[in-house]
């Protein structure tokens, strides 16, 4: 999360946040970081008056990504360790038991106990409180993170990570950020960051887990007009 004199940048995981970051941290004087990956929630009360700036991504992309960056690290994190068993299972069966997980109290309870009690500044930042509620949502794993980021924001301005380069240049002069000639250039041509390497996410995709992310996210579907193709 990422205060500055205009606004507020909310930082969904894997949903084009870094792109937004390196532009901040070089062209933004004003930018104060307040933590990593921290929800509207934890942002100070004084700083409540400020328009909110955050992205989003197609579930059924973030999925994948999720999946191949996990998968290519040697030291994947708890949560990847245990919705694939310890990398036993394949991309369906790892997203299965990601999307489903509200459901499943076993592997919360196991991904509980080994997250911290409190906030650090790496990873995906989830701790032992805040996945609670999961357990009471029955909502894709997806959804579940975007509504924890935002939840509290008043009408905050979501730009798609698909669209990322054009919504950003609209977004940010609606926030009252206006644009130097350098810093349009800069998100219009600067290569992307902090990409996954992956093939064409319906590629990963069997039809029960197409249709599980379907309804289980259909919230964030719904609302950004997201599609399989």
């Amino acid at each position: 999360m990422i205060v500055t004199d205009q606004f507020v940048f909310v930082h969904l995981h894997k949903s084009g946040g870094t792109f937004v970051l390196s532009f901040l941290q070089q062209f933004e004087s004003s930018a104060k970081m307040i933590g990593y990956h921290l929800p509207y929630s934890e942002l100070p009360v004084e700083y409540h008056q400020l328009p909110v700036l955050g992205s989003v991504r197609n579930p059924w992309s973030y999925y994948v990504s999720w999946y191949s960056f996990q998968a290519s690290m040697e030291k994947p994190n708890p949560l990847f360790r245990i919705v694939s068993d310890d990398r036993r299972l394949d991309f369906n069966a790892t997203v299965t038991n990601l999307v489903n997980l509200s459901e499943s109290p076993g592997r919360l309870d196991a991904l509980q106990q080994t997250l911290p009690d409190h906030y650090r500044p790496r990873g995906i930042n989830l701790t032992r409180e805040c996945i609670g509620p999961l357990r009471d949502d029955n909502i894709g794993f997806y959804s579940f993170m975007y509504e924890r980021m935002y939840t509290g924001a008043k009408e905050p301005r979501i730009i798609g990570m698909e669209s990322l380069r054009e919504d950003l240049l609209g977004a940010l002069p609606a926030c009252g950020r206006e644009l130097s000639r350098e810093e349009r250039q800069f998100i219009e041509q600067q290569p992307p960051t902090n990409t996954t390497h992956h093939g064409p996410y319906q590629d990963y995709y069997n039809d029960e887990l197409r249709d599980l992310i379907a309804d289980k996210d259909r919230a964030v579907i719904e609302r950004f007009g997201y599609s399989f193709s």
